[in-house]
């Protein structure tokens, strides 16, 4: 249950934007207007995206950077990434589906939920909220079930793939100390992808569009609006905001470059293996001297869901193993011994020391709510529904482990980040699209 975890960045990236990006997203989606004609704007597999859905997504992005105080680039610019951004959705979203991944309506409830909170919302609220925002709640319930296919996806095929060794999380401590990496940068991005098998003429001009970018930000072109005109990024419509990243995240002679940038500064093209990068300094900081947390020690059992045990088999199971070790007719430990489904079985479902953020968002907020010695209610995640017990709480001062605890995870989202990108543009080469006229 402690390996690194992405599942939730859908919903984090919902709660770092408040309600606006969701509610216009979900929005851009919405059924438009009825029109005499609709016509097709792209095929994707056996899917089309109509010019009105265009139409409508590019007015959310158009509004959305309007409301960052971003200058729109040409609409025919925009208007092309904004398809391109469509077209990697639904080809996710497909590939997610057609590989079985499901998403049970308490689980999906369960998201919602977080979302509400992180808002300082009650779900009924929420629901208010939408409606007065003219999306509903029902659109919005949609968007973010496909947003959790797509996560559960991503979190199977890419980042349960990434292992990180002892031999980098040394290099990186050593990067640390002689490359001044103790400091956390907010960095934006412009990237333009060109990836490893590409042709040299394709590398070519990928390049050429890279220092077309440079060349516009000379001129004193605005960043954000030119990541939202060519940059390959995710968030390249947000402005490709990156946030707060330490400096051990990036490699020594990246680093080297982006501690000599002054803030509001930017770099200049710099090369990986993926593709072409532009950075933009927006602030420096230096990370904190002490970190206290609040471990809980917890031990777990695992029912796992599949074709022969649904949801609701899992959760009665569980509920009789919860309540015979209340009456006391056998214990916790014997019955992780024999019923789950999680390494930690063997050791009667015991987990150690748990620290906070290295678990799923529904584990952590189930364990945080739980008493020393109480028993939860059967609960579900993504990996399938668990039992679990609070044995212990404790303060623990980390400082002493932090810098091996930051470098596993800056190593792990790094190369979970060049994993997804280049897994996304497999898919993507892979999928049938055809782009009509005049895009």
């Amino acid at each position: 249950m402690q390996a690194p975890t992405r599942f939730s960045t859908a919903l984090k990236l919902f709660c770092a934007l408040g309600l606006a990006w969701p509610l216009a997203a979900a929005a851009a989606d919405a059924p438009a207007p009825i029109q005499p004609v609709d016509a097709i704007a792209a095929v994707v597999n056996s899917q089309v995206i109509t010019r009105n859905q265009l139409a409508a997504r590019y007015d959310q992005i158009a509004a959305q950077l309007q409301r960052q105080n971003v200058p729109l680039p040409p609409k025919d610019v925009l208007e092309k990434q904004v398809l391109e951004r469509m077209i990697t959705e639904r080809v996710l979203l497909q590939h997610a589906q057609e590989t079985g991944i499901r998403v049970d309506p308490v689980m999906l409830d369960q998201a919602i939920q977080r979302v509400a909170e992180q808002n300082h919302m009650s779900v009924e609220q929420l629901k208010e909220a939408l409606t007065k925002d003219g999306m509903g709640y029902e659109r919005f319930r949609d968007r973010l079930k496909d947003q959790m296919l797509v996560d559960q996806a991503r979190q199977r095929d890419v980042d349960n793939r990434i292992t990180v060794s002892d031999a980098e999380i040394a290099g990186y401590l050593q990067t640390q100390a002689t490359q001044g990496a103790n400091e956390q940068y907010d960095l934006s991005q412009i990237y333009i992808a060109a990836p490893e098998n590409a042709t040299p003429a394709e590398i070519q001009a990928k390049q050429a569009k890279a220092e077309e970018v440079l060349q516009k930000l000379r001129a004193g072109g605005n960043f954000e609006e030119l990541s939202a005109s060519y940059s390959d990024a995710p968030n390249a419509l947000q402005g490709g905001a990156l946030g707060w990243r330490d400096g051990g995240q990036f490699p020594p002679d990246f680093l080297q470059i982006i501690a000599k940038l002054p803030i509001g500064g930017y770099s200049n093209i710099l090369r990986t293996n993926s593709g072409f990068h532009i950075f933009k300094l927006n602030g420096k900081r230096a990370q904190n001297e002490k970190l206290m947390v609040t471990q809980s020690q917890v031990r777990e059992i695992l029912i796992k869901t599949d074709e022969a045990t649904s949801s609701e088999d899992a959760r009665q199971r569980l509920a009789s193993i919860r309540d015979r070790i209340e009456h006391r007719a056998t214990t916790f430990a014997d019955m992780a011994r024999q019923y789950s489904q999680d390494p930690s079985s063997a050791k009667g479902g015991d987990i150690g020391w748990v620290n906070p953020g290295t678990t799923l968002p529904e584990f952590q907020k189930v364990m945080d709510s739980l008493k020393p010695g109480e028993l939860s209610q059967p609960f579900q995640t993504p990996l399938g529904w668990f039992l679990i017990e609070v044995t212990a709480r404790r303060e623990k001062d980390m400082t002493a482990e932090r810098a091996k605890l930051e470098a596993r995870k800056a190593i792990f989202e790094r190369k979970a980040e060049e994993a997804y990108q280049d897994w996304v543009r497999q898919l993507r080469d892979a999928a049938y699209v055809e782009i009509f006229p005049p895009y």
